[in-house]
């Protein structure tokens, strides 16, 4: 399993639906990167003047995330997105 380090967040990226709220099924089409999460991993935080500020996630929220930011990787063939904290809009409830 991935262990991120400082304010570092490791996310499963959430497929969009394939049928909108109405029912109309979308086809396989280009579409933009989903910008939803699942939370899997948080790192400890950052250190800013001496002192440590934590990472205010944890395991297992959905959130929302800048789209087109963080790093793609594979491990134990499943894909996921190392994200900095900042680039976390939202959690979704």
């Amino acid at each position: 399993m991935l262990k991120p380090l400082h304010d570092y967040v490791v996310l499963e990226k959430l497929k969009e639906e394939e049928k909108t709220k109405s029912g109309i099924i979308i086809t396989e089409s280009p579409k933009e990167q989903p910008s939803r999460g699942l939370v899997v991993a948080v790192g400890p935080g950052k250190v800013e003047d001496g002192k440590n500020v934590k990472i205010d996630l944890k395991k297992g929220q959905e959130v929302i995330y800048k789209k087109y930011s963080g790093t793609e990787i594979t491990d134990n063939k499943k894909d996921y997105l190392l994200i900095k904290a900042e680039d976390i809009l939202a959690i979704v409830e």
